[in-house]
């Protein structure tokens, strides 16, 4: 067996307008705190909760977050060092960061080579301004590119971009003029991700109020469509629904999710995935460390997968996926509904294989429900 990582690092210098993610600034975790202050002690919280994950070799590790590029690259290397030291890794372990373009200089990115990283991906998002302002994106779009030939230069294998869609304001043109940009740097993969309104976030008390009003899911879907013609264009290739790469440059992290491999997620709000059990940690870092310190358990709750937990969660990930769903994961009900779906090019089925179209992927949530029976 193998067991891939994820290090959440929940620290943000600021809190985007659409980001209900578990982060927090300096500020929300104490008064007039410093980064350096309110986590100084993080990393070793985290080590401590690495001695009870199990000891199984390691093909992968993401560090997500927040922005885990705001931590100096020792901290973050006494993780990767530590699972190194307990589990050992692959051959060719993939070591990914989560990087804001704005934070990032010469200095950090070797820092982050000699640590252990081989992987890199900046949160573009989008390269237009006013796009960016109605996401509360700090970052000048000018960075991404310094930020990717900085990466490149320092020796990163592989690099991506992060790109958003559908945010109020944003024509077609605009999501094109980003793609665009995306494409002419130096990268190996972009996830394109539609935007989604959160409950509780700034953005959906603006579009509530009647101040930003959301696309229409016509251009929703041009949008999508559009970028999946110019990523295949361009020699990156779809691989799963939101994701394309050049050959061999395909995220192995989130393939172990979309494969439900086991994987341990360490850090306040992370979730893990071992056999037939899921469970995750309290969401607040004080309550995090706390616990740790306390040599208690973090874990906040779990829940043990019926089979036909497995079955339903194996069937909506690999449907999403280029490799595709086999046809006898189906029942007979599943195989039926489909069927017309072939017939209208939303579905294709190759070496008894299900796999979507681009048209196919636009409904992707509804073909889920007709496969499921």
């Amino acid at each position: 067996m193998v067991l891939s990582f994820y290090v959440h690092i929940p620290y943000c210098i600021k809190r985007c307008g659409y980001c209900d993610f578990n982060t927090y600034t300096p500020n929300e975790l104490q008064d007039g705190a410093s980064l350096e202050i309110v986590s100084n002690d993080y990393i070793d919280a985290v080590l401590l909760e690495l001695d009870a994950a199990p000891s199984d070799e390691v093909p992968t590790i993401f560090f997500g977050g927040g922005t885990p590029s705001l931590l100096p690259a020792k901290d973050l290397g006494r993780v990767i060092s530590a699972i190194k030291a307990r589990n050992g890794m692959t051959a060719d372990c993939e070591i990914t960061l989560e990087a804001n373009p704005d934070s990032v200089t010469e200095e950090k990115l070797q820092g982050y080579l000699a640590a252990g990283f081989n992987r890199i991906s900046f949160g573009m998002q989008s390269a237009q301004p006013h796009v960016l302002a109605v996401l509360d994106r700090t970052h000048n779009p000018a960075n991404v590119k310094r930020a990717v030939d900085m990466a490149r230069a320092a020796g990163f294998e592989s690099i991506s971009v992060d790109l958003i869609y559908g945010t109020p304001g944003e024509s077609l043109d605009d999501w094109r003029a980003t793609v665009t940009e995306a494409l002419s740097l130096d990268i190996d993969h972009i996830s394109a991700y539609a935007l989604i309104v959160e409950t509780g976030t700034k953005l959906a008390a603006q579009i509530k109020r009647g101040d930003l009003t959301m696309p229409i899911d016509d251009l929703m879907a041009d949008m999508y469509l559009l970028v999946d013609q110019m990523c295949n264009g361009a020699g990156l290739n779809w691989y799963e629904l939101s994701n394309w790469s050049k050959p061999g440059h395909e995220c192995q992290h989130n393939i172990a999710y979309w494969k439900s491999a086991n994987w341990w997620g360490l850090g306040p709000g992370a979730h893990s995935h071992i056999d037939k059990k899921r469970f995750w940690n309290v969401k607040h870092p004080t309550a995090y460390k706390q616990k740790l310190f306390a040599k208690e358990s973090p874990v906040a709750e779990s829940e043990n997968l019926t089979e036909e937990q497995l079955r339903d969660e194996a069937i909506m990930l690999a449907i999403r996926m280029r490799t595709g769903l086999a046809l006898s994961s189906l029942n007979k009900q599943g195989q039926d509904n489909l069927q017309a779906y072939i017939a209208t090019g939303h579905v294709v089925i190759s070496d008894a294989q299900i796999q979507l179209t681009a048209q196919g992927r636009l409904i992707a949530d509804r073909l889920v429900r007709e496969a499921l029976g």
